[in-house]
């Protein structure tokens, strides 16, 4: 994934509890001695390994409670997201160059692509913990109009994004004119290219991307509210529908709704 930029600084509390990938302490990595420490938001475990610091585990968590509790208010924003995400042993697994990534299942983020305090700065952290939402989440609750996969309503608006390409991976040459997503990395294959067209839809409305539209071109050009509202209303509309309850707001760090307990092996 390529790092962006984000503003960044989280702070506050929250209660947080061990659960491992599987769902039982006998199967996480806490208990395995793989992941030495381990915060559960809201059924959602976010472990590290020893090398990971208490303060950039606690980080990441803090960004994944902003994104399931948009208002604060201590109560996840969406049951049904959240239940989906908990029978599917939703998990984001922290660790450093050189230590190893993830298991099976489970998104990673490194400590060397996260920079809390970042005001802006290179900042992995809002895109990988996003993924776990979304590809762990909202593609298996709704799969029909969220599924990363074809023939889902938000893939069909990819399709149109894609300037009407609509195979596997990146076209043999160049995508058809009037495309306004282009994804050019060959190793992302189609289901990829769904997760990455949400991250952008989601994180431009967000206003993150607005300050980067030279910089990201290449691969997505509506990097406003404005522009995803007016050339992609499919995908605007998705968003916005509140039922879904889709992230609106970059985190700022300051979730505080719930104390917190940070559970090590």
């Amino acid at each position: 994934m390529n790092v962006h930029a984000f503003k960044a600084l989280l702070t506050g509390t929250i209660l947080l509890a061990i659960v491992g990938c599987s769902g039982s302490s006998s199967d996480s990595g806490v208990s395995s001695g793989t992941f030495a420490k381990s915060i559960d938001v809201f059924g959602v475990n976010v472990a590290g390994k020893a090398c990971v610091g208490d303060d950039t585990l606690l980080y990441a968590a803090r960004v994944m409670a902003e994104y399931l509790d948009q208002d604060e208010n201590g109560v996840a924003d969406n049951a049904l997201l959240i239940n989906t995400m908990k029978n599917r042993k939703a998990c984001l697994e922290m660790s450093c160059p050189g230590a190893g990534g993830a298991r099976p299942g489970c998104q990673d983020l490194f400590t060397n692509e996260t920079n809390p305090g970042s005001l802006p700065g290179p900042n992995a952290a809002f895109e990988e913990i996003l993924h776990v939402v979304t590809t762990q989440g909202y593609s298996y609750a709704y799969p029909g109009v969220w599924g990363e996969k074809k023939g889902s309503t938000v893939a069909g608006f990819m399709d149109k994004a894609r300037g009407g390409y609509q195979g596997a991976g990146q076209p043999v040459a160049n995508y058809p004119a009037g495309a306004w997503y282009h994804y050019e990395d060959p190793h992302c294959d189609y289901n990829c290219q769904v997760s990455e067209y949400i991250y952008w839809g989601v994180t431009s409305l967000m206003g993150a991307q607005a300050h980067r539209c030279n910089e990201i071109a290449n691969e997505w050009e509506l990097c406003s509210p404005d522009l995803v509202a007016s050339r992609d209303t499919g995908l605007y509309s998705l968003i916005t529908t509140p039922s879904y309850a889709m992230p609106r707001r970059l985190p700022d760090g300051n979730y505080a709704a719930i104390p917190l307990t940070i559970v090590t092996e």
